[in-house]
């Protein structure tokens, strides 16, 4: 039976430098014009915190996807920080979401690092100048050639719903094949009430994109996922041909209904589940962080990051 996993996209904020994808709520006016939206350092979490996650997601088998936020929230060195602390908690070298990185920035990560991930979001390439104004292709794309020098993996992500057909698929095929693509994450539109978007694509249309993906490139990394309240779309993406899921707000709602009935369609589908949703496990979490190296987590960020470790497991125990 072929295994699945849940990939937890780890983000280390929620400020946006562009804020004008117009499918994102940080394009709304109501929530750009917040304090902490357009402060960076408001905006950051805390190291302990995003630690904690990493914490969790190891001990209940969920990947990290990838590591996520506004990269002008952390100055570099922060960012190689955070990245090296999530690789020596997890044993999993990263994958970089943070925007586009030069050549000089991705080698500080090498050690830590898996690949780089250039949100291309749709394929479409005149719908995506308008849906991305300021989210250009071609940083994207020098990252991409930074990466082939480098030796590191390349992957997208891709947004279904935006207002693209399948007659698109052709162009991404073209695309993935150009440029070598090593890993696909595929997004059902979850729209937010101010955008203009007002539905989320058709279960058979979005699962149509994984299909014909993977008919063509069988060995693809294919991840895909959709909000919370489309469990059904999970049994259909996992069939289609998607190796792993995401897209699942995993530690609010760990072990509610909604995330109990998103397990039994993972389960339908005839694949592994390899990751917890449900039944947090009994463990020493202290003993957890204590093992961590000095070196990396000295014992006052280990005393914060056992307080949000703890306001973690509680919030999920009591689901």
């Amino acid at each position: 039976m072929q295994e699945t996993y849940f990939e937890r996209a780890l983000f280390f904020s929620w400020y946006c430098a562009l804020g004008d994808c117009t499918f994102c709520y940080m394009s709304i006016n109501g929530n750009q014009k917040t304090e902490s939206n357009n402060n960076p350092h408001l905006a950051r979490r805390s190291f302990e915190s995003i630690f904690a996650e990493a914490i969790i997601s190891k001990e209940l088998n969920w990947k990290i996807e990838f590591v996520s936020g506004g990269y002008h929230s952390y100055t570099i060195d922060e960012l190689v920080f955070l990245v090296k602390g999530i690789f020596e908690i997890t044993g999993q070298k990263q994958w970089l979401n943070i925007g586009h990185l030069t050549k000089e920035e991705l080698k500080l990560f090498l050690p830590y690092s898996e690949g780089y991930a250039g949100t291309i979001e749709t394929v479409n390439w005149e719908l995506r100048k308008k849906v991305c104004p300021s989210k250009h292709l071609a940083p994207i794309l020098k990252a991409f050639e930074h990466c082939d020098e480098l030796r590191l993996k390349k992957a997208i992500t891709i947004i279904i719903g935006l207002g693209e057909t399948i007659d698109d698929f052709k162009k991404l095929h073209e695309f993935i094949e150009e440029h070598k693509i090593d890993r696909i994450t595929f997004y059902a539109l979850n729209p937010h009430p101010g955008t203009p978007f007002t539905s989320s694509p058709e279960k058979e249309y979005y699962s149509q994109w994984i299909q014909k993906t993977r008919e063509v490139f069988p060995e693809l990394e294919i991840i895909a996922g959709a909000w919370l309240d489309k469990a059904e779309y999970y049994k259909s993406i996992l069939e289609a041909g998607a190796d792993n899921f995401t897209k699942l707000p995993a530690i609010r709602e760990f072990n509610t209904k909604k995330m109990q009935e998103v397990e039994k369609q993972i389960n339908l589908s005839g694949k592994k589940l390899m990751s917890k949703l449900t039944n947090l496990p009994q463990l020493d979490w202290n003993s957890k962080v204590n093992k961590l190296s000095e070196k990396t987590f000295p014992n006052e960020l280990k005393n914060k990051i056992k307080a949000k470790l703890t306001s973690y497991l509680k919030q999920m125990d009591k689901n």
